[in-house]
């Protein structure tokens, strides 16, 4: 009896098809695709399955497995069509096709592993391998049969020197003694501090004056010149009225003096007293022929009269400014760059400071002393400006009398203002100038006036720092990172007075410093340069 297949598509119903059609006896057999759950073609079939017992059923004479009597013939069409696809399935073999795949690929790949292995060069022992050759010059070995040959040359001096401590003689740089310049350069400086320079009643020109001197200052070429090797990290100016002399610190540790009056080559000298920055230069206001300057470890004050640089103050923690607290110039407070500050008594022998105090900065910048009450002094740290009181200084803990707040970044300087110290005036590193109130020092100092300012001077530069005209109660100069390079006259309302420009100014100036009396203005750039508008 003839077995009939069912169709599985779900594209309609088809003719059914016998075994031999679907499963053909010769010829390679296709596998064959998942087996379906058939159902009859025929709609009618497909509405309702086939009773026991009827004409048209195709299973009367099929057996009937056991269990399964009380099955439809459809239901047991269907079971039959199950065994038989199983059985198919099971005749193909496929799972040990697989193995046995499986197995010959595992070999294969084992084989060329094996193969890899072997074609890979071994290393050779090291007793198989002659020995290298070595340079003992590099091994830093004497040489078996010659002897080291003796150096004729002397060792190669230290590219900076330390300097020595002590007291030191004035004597110009690559010199073994004073030459007859040195000598004139030395005997103007004495000759000129022999003047009486008192200003103290010198009278404030209005503003209007003022501004038209500013216009009648000029930079001449002449009046460029290059005094000290390295950049410039501060000046100080002789108050003489006769005499343009100028005093310059660099970042080696160099003092250079000039005679701007001298036109000759020798018109400056530069001598060695310090071994690190200059980061802070003042004549004395009652003996100008004494010049301090503070190097990173050292105070040192040079006596022209007996052509020496006496050394006032030492210490291991790096200096950072100073000012002097009395008009003798015998007592002066001098900031730490950790944060703390030192008075120091030139009277007292040694060069240890009289009292050691802990603002609680992490830096301090700065340091000056108020032009009147000259007990107050102010400090200007990373974020932080303050006035204290030196009376009440102490080791730790101790109080500002005033707090100067706004800054958000580091503070490059802060000064009170020359004639009464009402005004105070800093640089932030938020590009801002601010100019505060300090008529009363309460808890908290009004702020006047913010002046936007390009303070981003960079490695290579010198910080900017805003110094008062001691001629001008209510203006400042500062340098400035325009183009064409200039120096900037503002007053303490924010308004900007004037800008010191000319074809000799190519470079910025950071650190400038004004006479006391004259119209006069010098400003040192990065190279060493000073250049003096007059």
């Amino acid at each position: 009896m003839a077995v009939v297949l069912w169709e599985c598509s779900s594209s309609g119903p088809s003719e059914p098809r016998s075994a031999s059609q679907e499963f053909p006896s010769s010829g390679p057999a296709e596998p064959p695709s998942p087996p379906q759950e058939c159902t009859p073609s025929d709609p009618a079939d497909r509405r309702s399955p086939p009773q026991e017992g009827d004409s048209d059923g195709s299973d009367g004479g099929d057996a009937v497995p056991d269990g399964h009597s009380q099955l439809s013939a459809y239901e047991r069409k269907r079971l039959k069509n199950i065994t038989e696809n199983a059985k198919f399935f099971a005749s193909l073999k496929l799972h040990e096709s697989a193995a046995r795949l499986n197995q010959l690929t595992t070999k294969r790949r084992s084989h060329i592993t094996k193969r890899y292995n072997d074609s890979r060069a071994k290393p050779k022992k090291a007793e198989d391998e002659p020995a290298r050759r070595r340079s003992r010059r590099l091994l830093r070995v004497e040489p078996l049969d010659i002897p080291l040959l003796e150096s004729l040359a002397p060792p190669a001096p230290e590219e900076y020197p330390q300097v020595p401590a002590g007291p030191l003689p004035m004597v110009p740089e690559d010199q073994a003694e004073s030459s007859k310049w040195t000598e004139t350069l030395l005997s103007t400086w004495m000759r000129i501090s022999e003047v009486n320079t008192d200003h103290a009643d010198w009278g404030t020109p209005d503003i209007k004056r003022y501004q038209e001197s500013l216009s009648s200052m000029v930079l001449s070429e002449e009046n460029v010149r290059k005094v000290v090797k390295a950049r410039v990290c501060s000046m100080a100016i002789h108050p003489s009225q006769s005499t343009i002399l100028v005093a310059a610190g660099d970042k080696l540790g160099h003092v250079g003096l000039w005679n701007v009056g001298c036109r000759a080559e020798e018109g400056a000298h530069t001598f060695i007293p310090h071994s690190f920055q200059v980061s802070c230069m003042h004549f004395s206001p009652c003996n100008p022929a004494h010049l301090l300057s503070l190097g990173s470890d050292t105070l040192r004050c040079a006596d022209v009269t007996r052509a020496v640089f006496d050394e006032i103050c030492r210490s291991e923690e790096d200096f950072s400014c100073f000012d002097f607290l009395g008009e003798n110039a015998c007592t002066a407070i001098v900031s730490h760059w950790d944060g703390g500050v030192a008075v120091v008594d030139r009277r007292t022998p040694g060069v240890s400071p009289e009292l050691s105090a802990d603002l609680g900065f992490r830096r301090t910048r700065t340091v000056h002393v108020h032009p009147l009450n000259r007990h107050y002094f102010l400090a200007a740290g990373s974020l932080d400006v303050c006035v204290f009181d030196v009376r009440y200084l102490k080791a730790k803990g101790n109080k500002p009398l005033s707090s100067l707040p706004g800054h958000t970044k580091s503070v490059a300087s802060a000064y009170f203002s020359p004639v009464t110290g009402s005004r105070v005036v800093t640089v932030c590193a938020d590009d801002k100038l601010r100019v505060y109130d300090t008529t009363s020092l309460s808890s908290t100092v009004t702020l006047l006036s913010s002046i936007r300012h390009n303070t981003n001077t960079g490695r290579w530069l010198s910080r900017f720092r805003a110094i008062w005209d001691p001629k001008q109660e209510h203006c400042f100069l500062v340098g400035s990172m325009a183009q064409p390079r200039q120096i900037q006259v503002f007053q303490d309302t924010g308004s900007l007075l004037h800008s010191y420009m000319g074809e000799c100014l190519t470079s910025v100036c950071s650190i400038n410093v004004v006479h006391p009396s004259q119209s006069i203005l010098v400003g040192g750039n990065s190279s060493g340069r000073l250049h003096v508008f007059k």
